[in-house]
């Protein structure tokens, strides 16, 4: 059974752009080989942390939303905690009731201002 989940990490900010791509593809290629669906991947930016992590201060921030099993969230974490240029990650299971208030958001047209 497919369940819908977002996934957030935070690479390095010292990365290039190709090393940012590299990255990115790498994580997207193991999901797609994987079998999920529905992948969207969002890179948001370089971005100040909360809190410092390590030596870092600041960090590349991308967010992957993915149809998926479950069988594929440990193996990818494993793959992202031994990497060295990801400094931080988390994957959540989103429930449908917030899936379908997202879709409905999305769907309303922006009322526009008359002046």
């Amino acid at each position: 059974m497919s369940s819908s989940y977002e996934m957030m990490y935070i690479l390095r900010p010292d990365l290039s752009e190709e090393l940012v791509g590299e990255a990115v593809t790498k994580y997207q290629n193991f999901l797609t080989e994987n079998g999920a669906e529905n992948l969207e991947v969002q890179i948001k930016g370089k971005r100040r942390l909360a809190y410092s992590v390590g030596k870092y201060l600041d960090g590349i921030y991308v967010q992957v939303n993915y149809d998926a099993d479950g069988s594929q969230i440990a193996p990818l974490e494993r793959m992202m905690r031994l990497s060295e240029d990801t400094i931080r990650y988390l994957t959540i299971k989103l429930k449908k009731r917030a899936i379908i208030a997202a879709q409905n958001a999305a769907a309303q047209p922006i009322a526009e201002a008359d002046d």
